[in-house]
């Protein structure tokens, strides 16, 4: 007698919401990759990030990769773009942040639009996550590409009318950010849908941890979040997920730790790979729709899981 393994029943379906001009996510109906069970209609999104200033602290490992570019966000942009085979861009606007070149709102949202111009993939604007200064420059990069299907984020509680309203006014996806509690995440979805920003405009980023920083606790949260969305069907849970994964990770000692001081480590730059990789891949199992990532031997890493994942479920499907 063979062994027939139980097949769930999901209620909800997550929402998908474009980007650019026509690159979906989200759509689900099913958990990740268990696709004898619904369907994920669209491959989860790497995109892979750009600065609009120098990041001189950055690890060898990942410096050396963008040396060449690192002080123009065009030309940074097109590259991962053009060479690096990036889904899309996510531009970090480290630039904007208070407490380091507080650059203003007309001088960030003047780079945005040079990169949007520059590329013919999908781009994701991220601010710094101080909360008035996003508010400022998200608004001001809304204004600026009026008719660019752009998401703008980290959008929080508090400054969610602000950025709200400038995103439905320019119609643009935001990203909802809080820290690592589903009952936070749900009610920045009420409070944004109130204040009536389309369902299918949102995109949750439930808070990333690195591998060994709070990963597994970042795990279940967006585990309870897709319970939440597909189990439950709650309406206010079934946007896509974003994890802003790469500033974690290479952030995190055993990335950027040299082998004289951690010899038991192995190699710093296979290390610093292999831990965004490796966090990369959880957060896919955990749910995730948009990675942000940053060194393209993670990426092809993480292009091959997914490759293979998809191909073994399908094989189930088949068999």
């Amino acid at each position: 007698m063979s062994f027939e393994p139980p097949v769930e029943t999901y209620k909800g379906t997550i929402r998908e919401v474009t980007l650019g001009t026509d690159k979906k996510v989200g759509g689900e109906t099913t958990f990740p990759f268990h696709l004898w069970e619904g369907e994920m209609p669209n491959s989860p999104m790497i995109a892979m990030e750009v600065y609009d200033e120098a990041q001189p602290e950055w690890p060898e490992a990942v410096r050396k990769v963008y040396e060449d570019v690192m002080s123009d966000p065009v030309a940074w942009a097109k590259k991962c773009q053009d060479e690096l085979g990036a889904d899309a861009i996510c531009l970090q606007l480290r630039s904007i942040d208070p407490n380091g070149s507080d650059a203003s709102p007309e001088s960030a949202a003047e780079t945005v639009k040079k990169v949007a111009e520059a590329i013919n993939i999908p781009l994701i604007v991220y601010g710094t996550g101080t909360p008035d200064k996003d508010a400022d420059v998200l608004k001001k990069v809304a204004e600026a590409m009026p008719d660019a299907n752009i998401p703008v984020g980290p959008v929080e509680e508090s400054n969610h009318r602000l950025i709200g309203a400038a995103a439905m006014g320019y119609k643009k996806p935001v990203v909802g950010f809080t820290s690592m509690d589903v009952n936070l995440a749900k009610q920045l979805n009420v409070l944004l849908t109130q204040l009536g920003v389309p369902e299918d405009k949102i995109i949750i980023d439930p808070t990333t941890g690195a591998l060994g920083y709070g990963l597994e606790y970042c795990y279940s949260i967006m585990e309870r979040d897709r319970l939440a969305a597909l189990m439950q069907n709650d309406g206010k849970m079934q946007m896509p997920i974003l994890s802003n994964l790469a500033p974690e990770t290479w952030k995190a000692k055993e990335s950027r730790v040299s082998e004289e001081e951690e010899p038991t480590y192995g190699n710093v730059e296979t290390r610093g790979i292999l831990w965004e990789a490796i966090t990369a891949t959880t957060l896919l199992l955990a749910g995730t729709d948009i990675l942000v990532m940053r060194h393209p031997d993670a990426v092809k890493l993480v292009r091959a899981a997914i490759e293979g994942l998809q191909t073994q479920s399908k094989e189930k499907v088949a068999s």
